[in-house]
């Protein structure tokens, strides 16, 4: 079974790690307690580099075993259905804010990368050093990152008359935004190359837990007071997910 990246951990302690080989790969598997856990679930990390097996208490390490064996083939299933990794070079397509855009390469010595047109068709420029490319493209898409969540962050605080701690922006792969108890927001970085309109939704959804730290109906509630249109955003986010994970700056 394959969980949400918006599901938040609860209570975990880690077991020792293992590995699988499938589709060539071989695949670090980290196992979790979970003290609210029922029965063991396993899920591909998002970006298909890793796996996660979430079990309850008091699971012995063969029943861990057992399971994952059992699970081999869901697993190679899975991984041939996902994208191919894609590295942020010259000449690579990576969406950006919804649209693909074209990496390109220019002849400028300096200067930071700007979203234009080339042969008519959206593109990043990127200026100075060849070799440079991939980073710089990663650094552009943090910095932007950074800017439509603080201003999403901003609408729906001031919505629901409430106040982050702080706003974090990470590359986490096991889900694409958190809430701590401390109120502070964490959000990954990759949402950028989502639709706006999807990103909006994630930060929605992690302001609503400064108000409701649950998945309850009145998170939900919430969630869709600022965001209308949430479950056809989310289910954006499910289904193409793991190709914004399968992005690869330099």
């Amino acid at each position: 079974m394959v969980f949400s990246a918006l599901k938040r951990r609860k209570s975990v302690s880690p077991r020792r790690e293992r590995q699988v080989e499938a589709c060539g790969r071989t695949l670090p598997v980290t196992v979790v307690e979970n003290a609210r856990a029922k029965r063991l679930t396993l899920r591909i990390v998002p970006g298909g580099k890793s796996l996660r097996v979430t079990i309850p208490p008091h699971v012995s390490e063969t029943q861990v075993d057992h399971f994952i064996a059992r699970n081999r083939n869901w697993v190679a299933v899975r991984l041939e259905r996902l994208p191919e990794p894609v590295t942020a070079r010259a000449g690579a397509v990576i969406p950006y804010l919804g649209i693909d855009h074209r990496i390109v390469h220019t002849r400028k010595l300096r200067g930071i990368v700007e979203p234009g047109q080339f042969a008519g068709k959206p593109s990043l420029l990127v200026p100075g050093e060849p070799e440079n490319v991939g980073r710089k493209v990663g650094t552009f898409l943090k910095r932007q990152a950074r800017k439509e969540i603080d201003a999403a962050v901003a609408r729906h605080t001031a919505a629901l008359g409430v106040r982050a701690k702080a706003i974090r922006i990470t590359d986490t792969t096991t889900r694409w935004g958190s809430c701590s108890t401390t109120r502070t927001l964490s959000f990954s970085w990759r949402i950028v190359m989502a639709p706006p309109e999807v990103l909006d939704y994630l930060a929605a959804h992690e302001v609503a837990h400064l108000r409701e730290m649950n998945h309850s109906d009145r998170f939900w509630a919430l969630v869709r007071k600022l965001c209308p249109q949430m479950e056809k955003h989310k289910a954006w986010l499910k289904r193409n997910g793991a190709r914004l994970h399968a992005i690869e700056p330099q």
